[in-house]
């Protein structure tokens, strides 16, 4: 992809004021909404339906981790609606974004909601699917490549591995800087199998705290990925008991996840995405 991802940020930014949930035209008939994964960063991983949906939608509603270029990808009359959420940083509640993808679909538009890594995995996807069924607005799920196993991927590190283990566990990692008490730690400690950690860097200290106080060897090897499968991806590996001090040094954000297993020491033999091959691929 060669593209002006300043354009695109640019082009048709509109309110959502105007919708109401309520509300629907006389004589009109409903739209559509597509919920689309739009992969994990690299733009050439969004599934070719997905990419098709795009292309012919009358309205765009996106995510702050989807990459701007897919923005190009757009209709020049599509309008774009920023509807992202950063760490304590709400630009719109979920319940408004529901308004505005039944608003518009009630007028008869097609609707894309896009998403990124795949909508149903920590993507409030079945969230917003619920709020379609309950207006009786059709939709379609198009499944996208989930970051917990693109990243590791980008960084050489295969999430399951018959020498090393057969399963992996995925899971939200924060609730501010606290490991989220959703999860039970001391369990997952126990379990075995690779850990995936999604959305949880600046929580890692209290994460790897409640695992191995839960029984988990603190030499597990950890590694923390930020901005994987893009140029701009960075990665530390240490200990689980040394991992959270590393990725401070590192100055490692959001967005970022954690790898924890026997599987991320073989990342260095593995490492396949370095300068040589970070270079922009074939345009869609």
């Amino acid at each position: 992809m060669s593209i002006d991802t300043d354009s695109a940020f640019q082009r048709h930014h509109v309110q959502s004021s105007a919708f109401n949930n309520n509300a629907e035209p006389a004589g009109s008939t409903a739209g559509k909404v597509y919920l689309i994964g739009a992969g994990p960063g690299d733009p050439e991983l969004m599934t070719v339906k997905g990419l098709r949906y795009l292309r012919s939608a009358d309205v765009v509603l996106y995510d702050r981790l989807i990459n701007p270029d897919l923005l190009q990808e757009a209709r020049s009359d599509a309008s774009l609606i920023y509807v992202g959420k950063g760490p304590g940083c709400h630009s719109m509640p979920q319940e408004q974004i529901n308004t505005i993808l039944v608003g518009h679909a009630r007028q008869g538009l097609i609707v894309a909601r896009l998403k990124g890594g795949d909508p149903f995995v920590f993507g409030r996807g079945g969230e917003e699917a619920l709020a379609l069924t309950e207006a009786q607005i059709p939709f379609e799920i198009v499944p996208g490549i989930t970051s917990a196993i693109a990243v590791p991927a980008y960084a050489g590190i295969p999430v399951t591995h018959r020498d090393y283990t057969t399963s992996f566990t995925v899971v939200t990692g924060h609730k501010g800087r606290s490991a989220s008490p959703a999860v039970n730690w001391r369990a997952l400690a126990s379990l075995g199998g690779t850990l995936i950690v999604l959305m949880g860097v600046k929580a890692l200290p209290d994460v790897t705290r409640h695992l191995i106080e839960g029984g988990l060897d603190p030499a597990t090897p950890a590694a923390v990925i930020q901005e994987g499968t893009t140029p701009q991806q960075r990665m530390v590996t240490a200990a689980v008991a040394d991992i959270a001090e590393r990725a401070a040094e590192a100055q490692l954000e959001s967005p970022a996840l954690t790898i924890i297993g026997s599987v991320v020491s073989v990342a260095e033999a593995l490492a396949w995405y370095n300068s040589s091959n970070r270079a922009q691929g074939p345009n869609l």
